[in-house]
């Protein structure tokens, strides 16, 4: 018997095939009883233990997964065809296994990183300048400017520069100037004016979108504590005039950055942004509960961690609740399932349509079994706020930020909020970024790791391939964290990446 099963928790009526198992193959979870596969079964999928009728409510983790739409055989596969999201998904999946823990801090554990000190309190882990625009019609400029400056930036870097990035979006015109997709898109594009890791900021307009050079400029705030330049495509004569003037502008700029410094700060000033892309079985096992791991030490040591995509914790919103810190942050969060609830339902859908392709083909069945997953990346902390999409994010402690699942569109909010250093899971394989913040992205199995080994910057397969104790395993992710964030080059950061997902949530009538 080769093959073998894994068990997440006791009385659990499904187990993980650790590989591939063919027809008639015998398995079993450690000493536990063996089963017979019924059918192939894919690495990571789940297989039945035991007989379940259909109307049975599958546990896997030790909580409910789903609802069998069929009966079950023992050994059989479980997945799409014959399991559901089951009804009160929310209260199932409550209580056990997330409750409100206090993290002992190791005795050795880092407590400081090499930062850079803005003149309004905030630590940044970058130093970019910046080309915002306020419309979509002054994108390519915005993208010409910076690729046409980005080697002469570049050569900055030794003396305190990171670089030049263009801060781009697909909307900033027809549409109101009031209402909620006015309030997001503004929201959205001061938060990266004013974001710590932008040190000097160029903003480009078209000269008649809704959304004004001078509007937004203003919106910023005459207490901004950068130097920002802006001017308008038709006042200075035209595209290329324009693209000739904003790279005047930036080189300026960034030989003024020259010479920034980084010194020791406390890790309290690291705003950690929690996110997942491509998850598949392996995620909620490896990655996820490392990344949790982290996010525990970082907010017992006084730093700040942000948990978002909120259709990606439906079912598991009341885990989440269950560690509020006052009854008011768990009503909050409470608050904005319903909004979601309404929301898909208005566009003809719901929120169990979450799970993407490649989340099914890695053994993900239901936003449930998904959200349970996800959560892991949020640890154990007290939940101290819960804040709107793009909303200055509070501090310190633990933190959900309401934002879409998607990756970019989620990433750009915690951003926009102040999260200075994002980290990502993935166990289908991502290639994102996110400048002006660094990613470092975690491996949920050795497969990925193997393939994309230039994307993925830690491979956490080791929690199950290896029997790596997940905690030891959080210490490495946590440390390589305090490198990433002291400037050691994450590598979406060595390959580009991080230009083309400044994704601001669209809502509201396109007009």
């Amino acid at each position: 018997m080769n093959h073998q099963l894994l068990l997440l928790a006791p009385g659990d009526d499904v187990a993980i095939a650790l590989q591939e198992l063919a027809p008639g193959a015998t398995a079993a979870a450690g000493d536990g009883p063996s089963v017979t596969a019924v059918s192939g079964i894919p690495r990571g999928h789940k297989v039945a233990l035991r007989d379940l009728p259909a109307g049975t409510l599958v546990r896997k983790y030790g909580h409910i997964i789903g609802v069998t739409t069929s009966a079950v055989r023992a050994g059989e596969h479980v997945h799409v065809h014959n399991l559901a999201m089951p009804k009160g998904a929310s209260a199932l999946a409550s209580g056990g296994g997330q409750q409100t823990a206090t993290t002992a801090l190791p005795a050795d554990l880092r407590r400081t990183f090499m930062g850079i000190p803005r003149s309004d309190g905030r630590v940044a882990t970058r130093n970019y300048v910046g080309v915002l625009t306020t419309v979509n019609c002054s994108a390519t400029v915005a993208r010409q400017v910076a690729r046409r400056t980005e080697d002469i930036v570049a050569a900055l870097q030794p003396e305190g520069v990171d670089g030049v990035v263009a801060l781009t979006h697909g909307t900033g015109c027809g549409m109101a100037d009031f209402g909620e997709g006015w309030d997001l898109l503004r929201r959205t594009l001061q938060g990266y004016a004013r974001h710590p890791n932008i040190g000097a900021l160029v903003v480009i307009g078209l000269g008649c979108e809704v959304n004004s050079v001078t509007g937004l400029v203003d919106s910023i705030g005459a207490d901004a504590t950068i130097p920002i330049e802006h001017f308008t495509i038709q006042d200075v004569g035209g595209t290329a005039a324009a693209i000739s003037q904003g790279e005047k502008l930036v080189t300026g700029l960034a030989e003024d950055l020259r010479g920034t410094r980084r010194t020791e700060v406390g890790v309290e000033h690291l705003v950690l942004g929690l996110n997942c892309g491509g998850s598949d079985a392996w995620s909620g096992l490896t990655a996820n509960p490392a990344l949790g791991v982290a996010s525990d030490l970082l907010v017992a040591a006084g730093g700040t961690s942000v948990l978002a995509e909120t259709p990606e914790i439906y079912g598991a919103e009341q885990m989440l609740v269950e560690r509020a810190a006052d009854p008011a942050v768990g009503e909050a969060l409470l608050e904005r399932i319903r909004w979601w609830e309404h929301y898909t339902t208005s566009q003809g859908t719901t929120l169990d349509g979450n799970p993407s392709p490649g989340n099914k083909a890695g053994g993900i069945t239901t936003i449930l079994e998904k959200s349970l997953g996800a959560v892991a990346k949020g640890g154990h902390s007290p939940l101290a706020a819960v804040c709107g999409y793009a909303e200055p994010i509070p501090t310190p402690g633990f933190v959900f930020m309401d934002t879409p699942g998607y990756d970019p569109v989620s990433v750009t909010g915690l951003v926009a909020g102040g999260a200075n250093l994002i980290c990502f899971t993935t166990g289908r394989g991502s290639v994102f970024g996110s400048r002006p913040a660094p990613t470092v992205k975690l491996g949920t199995n050795s497969d990925l790791a193997l393939r994309m080994a230039g994307d993925i910057d830690l491979d956490c397969s080791g929690v199950v391939e290896d029997g790596v104790p997940v905690e030891e395993m959080g210490r490495r992710v946590y440390d390589l964290l305090l490198d990433t964030a002291s400037g050691r080059r994450s590598f979406s950061e060595e390959l580009g990446l991080g230009g083309e997902e400044i994704v601001p949530w669209q809502v509201g009538a396109v007009l």
